[in-house]
């Protein structure tokens, strides 16, 4: 939708366009149900998870306290986007008006970088507890954890309304057509008829802010961890301090590893439609695997589950 501008002869943009994946009737449709089981599974996973922690006190440690972040994060991050991507797929009207177009910029950047800074406080708990074990309870504390947690919620947030404020100073005046399942900021930029050079700058070196930097950190956290842990002469005690790792690796790998192609490899060709593919996977399956990942490979998640089913 358009309005005429204060001059007459300027039209504003009041609604965008998500154009999604254009694929057939049919094949939207099928989509529409598989990724609205698997959005139903994320949440149920993360909240059995997050549900876990809270109630079993013998997971009340500083690992599942950060934990329990990351599943609300995840939440989140995927109710922010995916449902409104699940009604473009039975929906012709694909309209967002520009607020909640706007919203979900905040809300996606935010939940992003927060569960950047999230997962360095995992890291760093990790190397405490394996390479400081006398030291862990001490420095580990309830109000350092809490601190840390706090501050990753407000950098992250910080962060995304700084790219918020930057994006509503442009003018939007046409075309309205995102090329993308959701308001993506790179996407949205665009569609600016306004310079987004000083934009541009300021996601790449927020990226490297929350991605390279803290990639940076834990690289070095795990160099100095697995350096410990081959230096434990019990194999079982090898095993069990790796197992304590692995998941929240394998984590770190995939959040990462995506997010990093995204904003911060520079443009190639075909680049958009990679783009999606990507952030369909941020949004819709990296949720729905990190409690798997947990779950699955630890041993006190499945036998806390255990006991709670036991009681039921």
């Amino acid at each position: 939708m358009l309005i005429q501008g204060m001059g007459g002869n300027q039209s504003w943009v009041t609604e965008f366009v998500l154009l999604g994946f254009q694929l057939s009737a049919e094949t939207e449709v099928l989509l529409f149900w598989v990724f609205s089981l698997f959005y139903a599974f994320s949440l149920l996973a993360n909240g059995m998870i997050f549900a876990l922690i809270c109630l079993d006190r013998r997971l009340h440690t500083p690992m599942y306290f950060f934990l329990s972040h990351l599943a609300i994060i995840d939440m989140s991050y995927a109710s922010n986007n995916v449902p409104k991507m699940l009604a473009n797929l039975v929906n012709q009207n694909r309209a967002i008006s520009f607020v909640p177009c706007i919203m979900q910029t905040l809300l996606y950047w935010g939940l992003a970088a927060t569960e950047c800074l999230i997962l360095v406080a995992m890291s760093y708990d990790r190397y405490m507890a394996i390479c400081h074990p006398l030291q862990y309870t001490v420095i580990m504390s309830w109000s350092v954890c809490a601190v840390l947690a706090a501050t990753s919620w407000s950098c992250g947030f910080v962060l995304a309304l700084i790219h918020v404020i930057l994006l509503l100073r442009l003018p939007f005046c046409g075309p309205r057509e995102v090329n993308h399942l959701f308001c993506e900021i790179l996407s949205v930029l665009k569609l600016a008829c306004a310079d987004t050079w000083v934009n541009k700058v300021v996601i790449f070196a927020a990226s490297v802010f929350v991605l390279i930097g803290p990639l940076c950190l834990m690289l070095v956290s795990y160099t100095s961890i697995l350096w410990t842990i081959l230096k434990i002469q019990s194999g079982d005690g090898r095993r069990k301090a790796f197992s304590t790792c692995s998941s929240h690796l394998c984590v770190v790998g995939l959040f990462f590893g995506i997010a990093m192609v995204v904003y911060v490899v520079p443009n190639s060709n075909q680049r958009e439609e990679k783009e999606k593919m990507l952030s369909l996977f941020h949004s819709l399956f990296n949720p729905m695997l990190n409690p798997l990942i947990y779950s699955l490979r630890n041993a006190q998640v499945k036998d806390a589950l255990h006991r709670a089913l036991q009681k039921v």
